[in-house]
This record gives C-alpha cells, structure tokens and sequence, in this order.
C-alpha cells in the first residue's frame, strides 16, 4: 500500500506523472496537461462545453479537441476517472496529485510542505487562449499563497512543539520565497533564539533591516525586532502558583480589557500565562494562552507570529484532537487570522476544525459562523456568506451575546451593500448602529459609520454619506486602527468621485495607502477604488494601482475583485483582460457586479492612452 501512494502527479513545477514503477507513461501535449490542471483546481466540476470553449478557443470542433485530450488523460492516468458533464477528476490510490494536496492541506493536519515546489503548470505557456492564461495566472498566485502559508504555519508547530532546529529549515524555506514575510522573519529569529544561536539571530535582524531599507525604503517591522528580545514577565516570587491565582488573572486581565485599559489587561494576562506554565494542568496553559491571544487580536490588534505562536502553543497544549471551547477558540483565531492574511483555503479548514470542537457550545459557534460569514463574503461566496451571518446572529441572541450580533449583523449590512440590496444593508447596519450605542461598543463603530455611509452613498443621500463617512475616518484615525482607516479612505475617495473632485480623491487614496492593514480584504477594495479614480483621471498611476489589485486579489482568493480588476485591465486597453471578464464573472453571483460591468462594456475601453 505504501508503494501505490507514491504514484504521482506532478502539478506544481515542470509537470510530470511519477511512479515508482519505470518511466511512466507521460500525457503528450500542453493541451492534456492544461485540462488536467484546470479539472484538479475545479472541486465541484465543470461543464464540457465551458471547458472546451476556455481552452481550444480557435479549434474547428472545440467539444471533439476535448475529447481527445480527455482520452489521452485516461491513457496515461489508468484508474484516474475523468467523465461526466459536468467534467470531474476524481483519484483513487495509488494516485495523488500535488497541486489537489495543497488546496485539500487543511483536511490533513501535519503535511510535510516543503516537498511543494515550483509554480503551477511551470515552463508551460498558453498565449493562445487568452482566458485559460488569466485563470492560470490567479491559480499560481493562490497555489504560491498556500504553499507560503504551509510553511510558515508548519515552522509555528515546529516551535511550539520543541523543535526549533526544523522551525529554522521550514522558515528559511518560505523566505526564500518571499524575503520581506515579516512573520516568517520573526518565526526565524525566535527558532535561532530558541536553539541558542543568539548571535546568529542578530545577524538575521540586521541583515533583514538593511534589506527593507534598501529595497523597500522601510524600517525592520517591529515584530522581528521584538522577536529578538521577547521575553516573558516575572511573577512575584511570593506569589504561589495555583490554579486560583491563574484564573485571578484570567479575570482580572478581562475586566481590565473591558474597561479599555488595554496594555494593563494584557500584562494581567501574560502572567496569567505564566504562572499557568508552573503547574502541572495543560489545559489551564492552554486557556491562558488562548485567552492571551484572543486579547491581542481584538483589543491590540495583534495579527503576527507571536499571536500564532501563542494559538499553536495552546494547541499542543490542549491536544491535537480536543474537542472543546478552548480548542474550539484557538481553530477560530487561526481561522480569523487566515481571513485577514487573505487565505482562504487555510482559513476554512481551520473554521471547519473550530466548528467540530466546538459542539455544544453554542456561543462559540457563533463566532465561528461569523468568521465563516466574513470568509464567504471575502471570496464572494455571498449566498453562503449570508447564511452563515444569519445563524451567526440568531445563536448570539440565544446566548444573550450583544457584541457577537453587533458583528454579525454589520457584516451581513456589508454583504448586502455588496450586492446592492440596499435597503436590507440598511437595515442590518442602522440595527447594529443602535447595537453600538447600547454596548458603548466605539471601537467598532468606524467599521458600521464607514459601510452605512456607503450604504447612503450608493443610495444617492449624499449628505448623509458624508457625515457618517467623516464619523468613520475621524474615530479609525483617533484609534489607530490601520483597517478603518482605509475602509473610511475609500469612501471619502468614493464620496469625492461622485462630486466629481477627483484630485482630492486621490488625496484620500494616499492618505488610505499609508497605513497597512493586516485585513487584506481592506486594501483590495482601496486599490480597487485608487484604479477606479486613476483611471477617471487618466492617471499614470493606473496601471500600478490595477496590477496590485489583480495579485493581491488572485492571491487572497477574492474572485469579485479578480473580476473588477481584470475589468481595469481592459479598460486599459487590455484585450485579454476583456475576453476573460465575462467568463470569470459567471462565476460570481452578484447583481451589483454585473450592473458595473454592464456600464463598464457600454462606455467601452479608455481611447486615449494614458501618460506614461
């Protein structure tokens, strides 16, 4: 049986079939192997004629082309099935397909990554069909994404584990990939720490600070520098350490945060931590830890490698097969931070382990669903989004959580404005306004003042728009929050557009840019609103703007936002952008996007070129 798991196809780099048995046979053609590759990524399968059309645009019989290459997969894939219409790929020991075990990593905990190599379909090109290319493009950015995020979280595990010699090899692995990943930098220096290499750890910070300054113009993030000196706070020697005191702290850390002394709350909690590692009950460590970290999250905005250190500590402390709450909590941290890191396949394997430990708890389920709203929302699976917002809210009342509706009920307000439906994004969002009040919930009120003064805005109330979206960028930059600020930037920018003053809404992009919010979803509608006034104002910036917004998008899985930004592409002139816009907005069942891309085709693409 272990020989039949070896036979292998290869996705991820120069594509191959491996086998432990002598030269298998190979599919001939790039053809075959551009069917095989777009099959795999398709879970729920896809129409023959779709799949003929996308990728032998220009051949006499487009449906017979198909058959031929489907016939060659069945030659040289013996047992692999590859039938019906819709087209699935379905796999059997002794197959296994690399591209199909990194997008399906999070049902398997403790995949090895670094096996994962190259890009998707490399060395192969498709010119020649121009809309496949597109789609080929956005899954090497989401495959690369995943397989950055598998090493970084493995190198955690490693850590939290006791294994700091492979957390070095896991996260100089995912730098090579990507040198300026702060976390991965971090996660590195507190590996070399951990293994006593001090000085070889300030020479890491050292040489990462130089690299950010020369290449980026930027100082060394501060969570790489900590990484170097963190060091855990000391307990009062007379203070005993039992379970008693642990949760004084645990209790006294919470009323302090709920009080909004933030930072006081927080050393209560880091000795919570503390005293709870000299006592012999893991699952007290585990708590702490767990509590620790959602503080951090929520109340500090904490989102690096020391909160996720802290999750996968919490973890091993609890046990890799807990079922509950505090489990339950440390899958839907991880979740949440996958949400913002802009991973969604990670995310939602996290979200499905969360919502397993937490069975019978019906307060954390409740946030859980939440997450999974945002992440339904994020990927622009909105159906999906707001029937998990829904339950969200309906558990929250049942277990009297005010907070939890807040939060739910002002991502369900923007859902709806996403997809139009005005009147009911009103709704939600006047309801969680007066939630707000009731809690004296300020922190969040940038986020519902922002999205109900685009609610206004879209409704033609402009007035009132700016009002709220003024509340919304005044309380985002009293707060520091990074992620409000540049929601409530892109509204004033939107607000501005509409008065036809675009110089100052490029002002407001600026201003929007500046800061680096950890939610990516935040900066993808920033740019995509900076390609929208650049391209208003025939700006020689738009094409910069429309290029982040198509990786950024491509990478995080935001499927709306690959549409919009391909749009920018053919607005610009770009006629493969335009033959992919309408096929890849099938895909996405929004209204609002096909009334944009309706006008967006009826005023055609820019006729005078842009300055360069």
């Amino acid at each position: 049986m272990g020989r039949m798991a070896e036979n292998l196809i290869r996705l991820l780099g120069p594509p191959a079939v491996e086998s432990p048995d002598a030269a298998p046979l190979q599919p001939r053609g790039r053809k075959a192997w551009a069917v095989l590759a777009y099959l795999a990524l398709q879970a729920e399968g896809t129409g023959r004629s779709r799949t003929a059309s996308l990728l032998f645009p220009d051949a006499a019989d487009p449906l017979g082309a198909l058959r031929w290459n489907l016939s060659e997969l069945r030659r040289t894939l013996d047992g692999v099935t590859v039938a019906g219409d819709p087209l699935r790929l379905v796999l059997q020991p002794p197959w296994r397909c690399d591209a199909l075990e990194v997008v399906g990593s999070a049902a398997k905990p403790g995949l090895d990554p670094r096996g994962f190599t190259g890009q998707l379909l490399e060395g192969l090109s498709f010119a020649d069909c121009p809309v496949f290319d597109s789609w080929l493009a956005d899954q090497r950015f989401r495959l690369d994404n995943v397989v950055q995020s598998l090493l970084y979280e493995a190198a955690l595990v490693a850590l939290a584990s006791g294994a700091p010699g492979e957390a070095v090899e896991l996260a100089t692995l995912a730098l090579h990939r990507d040198p300026f990943h702060a976390d991965c930098n971090a996660v590195l220096v507190k590996a070399l720490v951990a293994l006593g290499e001090h000085r070889r750890a300030r020479r890491h910070v050292t040489a990462c600070g130089a690299l950010y300054r020369q290449e980026l113009g930027l100082p060394l993030p501060a969570e790489i520098r900590r990484a170097l000196s963190d060091a855990a706070p000391e307990a009062d020697p007379g203070m005993p350490a039992t379970a008693a005191t642990v949760r004084s702290y645990l209790d006294a850390g919470g009323a302090s945060l709920w009080a909004g002394a933030v930072d006081r709350g927080l050393d209560q909690l880091r000795l919570a931590v503390v005293l709870a590692q000299h006592i012999d009950d893991s699952h007290l460590i585990a708590e702490s830890l767990v509590t620790l970290s959602g503080a951090l999250i929520h109340q500090a905005g904490g989102r690096g490698a020391e909160v996720a250190d802290f999750l996968h500590r919490a973890l091993q402390a609890e046990g890799p097969d807990g079922a509950s709450r505090t489990a339950a909590a440390a899958y839907r941290e991880l979740g949440y931070l996958s949400v913002q890191r802009g991973v969604p396949d990670r995310a939602a394997g996290w979200l499905d382990r969360a919502m397993l430990a937490a069975r019978g708890f019906p307060d954390e389920q409740a946030r859980i669903l939440a997450i999974q709203g945002m992440l339904a929302s994020d990927t622009a699976r909105y159906g999906d989004a707001v029937r998990a917002l829904a339950e969200s809210g309906k558990l929250a009342k049942a277990v009297r959580n005010r907070r939890q509706q807040v939060f739910s009920e002002a991502l369900l307000g923007r859902v709806r404005l996403l997809r139009g439906e005005l009147e009911q994004a009103a709704d939600s969002l006047d309801r969680a306004q007066a939630w707000i009040a009731e809690e004296h919930w300020t922190a969040f009120e940038p986020f519902v003042a922002g999205v109900r003064g685009e609610t206004y805005l879209a409704a033609g109330q402009v007035e009132k728009a700016a009002a709220l979206i003024d509340r919304s960028w005044v309380m985002a930059e009293l707060a520091g929050d990074h992620c409000y600020m540049a929601l409530a930037a892109g509204a004033e920018a939107r607000l501005l557009m509409v008065h036809g003053d675009l110089a100052a809404a490029e002002h407001w992009i600026d201003r929007g840019l500046e800061p680096t919010p950890w939610y990516l979803w935040y900066s993808a509608r920033l740019l995509d609103t900076a390609a929208e006034v650049s391209i208003a104002s025939r700006s020689p910036r738009a094409a910069a703007f429309v290029e982040q917004l198509v990786e950024l998008a491509s990478r995080s899985g935001m499927r709306e936002f690959v549409v919009r930004g391909q749009s920018h592409r053919a607005v610009l002139g770009d006629e493969a952008a335009a033959q992919a816009v309408p096929w890849l907005a099938r895909e996405v069942d929004n209204p609002a996007l096909a009334a944009f891309l309706a006008e967006r085709h009826r005023v055609g693409p820019l006729r005078q070129a842009l300055p360069h």
